[in-house]
């Protein structure tokens, strides 16, 4: 479910990048901001567990980031 929720937020975050890339920003650092209070609260826990748990907030936070450069790249590509 939370994967679901995970590339629901890249999608939209890269439809918005294409056709508001300013207006995008905010929401994307607002998600990567949550994402990394996952993190870190997830690195709280002892040992491997640590890792473990603040692993798959970490590769949701640079897929978000991708997914909103990706779209701010191409728009920049357009040749309007």
């Amino acid at each position: 479910m939370i994967i679901i929720g995970i590339v629901a937020v890249c999608i939209v975050l890269a439809v918005l990048a294409f056709f508001v890339p300013r207006l995008s920003r905010h929401p994307e650092r607002g998600t990567q901001r949550t994402l990394g209070a996952g993190s870190r609260a997830g690195s709280k826990a002892p040992g491997i567990l640590g890792r473990l748990f603040s692993k798959p907030f970490r590769s949701s936070s640079k897929a978000v980031f991708r997914s909103g450069s990706a779209g701010r790249r191409t728009r920049g590509r357009l040749p309007f």
